[in-house]
C-alpha cells in the first residue's frame, strides 16, 4: 500500500528586477510571467517604458522543465491541476517574501499585472493579502473559479481593474471572454472595465506604456 506524505523545508528562489528604486520612482510594477516564461525574459517587456519613473518586479514561477524535445531552452510553470492548494499556497509565501525584501516604504504606485497563466497568481496574492494597488491588469489569462467578491472588498474606490486581451487570442474563444468577463463583474464590479487590442496571445506593449504614463 502506498502513501504519500508531506515535508517542511526550506528553499529558495530567484526573481528579477528591472530599473533602480529612487525617490523618482513613480510606479512599482509586480509582474507575473506566463506559462513557459523565465522572469529574467519577461521582464524585457517593460525596458521600454521609462526607466527612472518606473521600478519593475518579475517573480520566477518555481517549477523549470526543458521545452522541446532538444532541451535547449528552459521555461516554467507556475501551477498545475497536482497538488494544486498546496502549492499555491508555497509560490503565494515566496511572492510574500519579495514584497517584504523590495518594498519597505510606502509604495508610490503599486501595478500588479499577471499575463495568461500569472492572472491567477496575481488575483489570488492580491486577494488573500489583501494589499491596495493602483491598478491590477488581468492579461489574456482565466481568474480563478474560487475568488469571491467579499476577496476584493478592501480595493479603494480608485482602483483599476483591467482584463486585457488580443481579438485574434487563440486561447480566447467567445465562451471564454463571456465567461471571463461574467467572473471579473461579479467580483470587480464597477472597478473592472475591458480592453481589447489588435492581436494574438502576446504581451500588449502599448497598453503597458498606457499605463505607465497615466497619472
Amino acid at each position: 500500500m502506498t502513501k504519500e506524505k508531506k515535508v517542511i523545508y526550506t528553499s529558495s528562489n530567484t526573481y528579477s528586477t528591472l530599473n533602480t528604486l529612487t525617490k523618482d520612482t513613480k510606479n512599482i510594477w509586480l509582474v507575473f510571467h506566463g506559462l513557459g516564461y523565465l522572469s529574467k525574459y519577461f521582464i524585457n517587456y517593460f525596458s521600454h517604458i521609462n526607466p527612472e519613473e518606473n521600478y519593475i518586479i518579475a517573480p520566477q514561477a518555481p517549477s523549470k522543465y526543458y521545452q522541446g524535445k532538444n532541451f535547449k531552452h528552459v521555461g516554467a510553470s507556475w501551477l498545475t491541476k497536482e497538488n494544486t492548494i498546496e502549492e499555491t499556497k508555497n509560490v503565494l509565501a515566496y511572492v510574500d517574501e519579495i514584497y517584504k525584501t523590495e518594498i519597505k516604504a510606502k509604495t508610490p504606485n503599486l501595478i500588479i499585472l499577471g499575463y495568461s497563466q500569472g492572472v491567477s497568481i496575481a488575483s489570488r496574492w492580491l486577494a488573500s493579502r489583501k494589499i491596495n494597488c493602483k491598478h491590477l491588469v488581468l492579461h489574456s489569462g482565466g481568474i480563478p473559479n474560487e475568488l469571491i467578491p467579499d476577496d476584493f472588498t478592501f480595493l479603494k474606490k480608485d482602483t483599476k481593474v483591467t482584463y486585457l486581451y488580443g481579438n485574434k487570442d487563440q486561447y480566447i474563444t467567445e465562451a471564454r471572454k463571456t465567461e471571463e468577463q461574467l467572473k471579473g463583474n461579479h467580483l470587480f464590479g464597477k472597478h473592472i472595465n475591458y480592453q481589447v487590442f489588435e492581436g494574438i496571445h502576446e504581451v500588449n506593449l502599448d497598453y503597458i506604456k498606457f499605463i505607465s504614463e497615466t497619472k
